[in-house]
């Protein structure tokens, strides 16, 4: 048994869902249950991208897009973080700093995107 990451909010432990099989039905029934805000955008996307294509060659770039939202999503903390850096960024007038922060941004989106099933 995997064990799931915890984060505190208000000195309350919050736990975080582990992530599901790498699967699009998986996925989605995730999303579902700890992320339903991203449900209408996942669908809709699964619909004009996959489901009328005639190939399965979009797959591994919507379930790349999606995994990594759900895993940003699915941890409200690292969630209000990206937001954050991201206004940051978009107001601050040093090109130096505001390239930090999207190097930031840029890291951490990339570490959701690496999330192991379970994790």
């Amino acid at each position: 048994m995997t064990a799931e990451p915890v984060h505190f909010h208000d000195g309350v432990p919050d736990r975080i869902p582990p992530m599901p099989e790498r699967t699009p039905q998986a996925l989605r029934l995730a999303i579902q249950e700890h992320a339903p805000h991203l449900l209408p955008d996942f669908e809709a996307h699964w619909r004009r991208v996959i489901a009328d294509a005639f190939s399965v060659t979009p797959v591994p770039a919507f379930m790349r897009l999606w995994w990594t939202q759900y895993a940003i999503a699915r941890d409200p903390a690292l969630e209000e973080h990206l937001r954050d850096l991201e206004a940051r960024a978009g107001k601050c007038e040093d090109p130096d700093e505001s390239g930090r922060l999207l190097e930031e941004y840029s890291r951490l989106r990339h570490e959701a995107a690496a999330v192991e099933p379970g994790r």
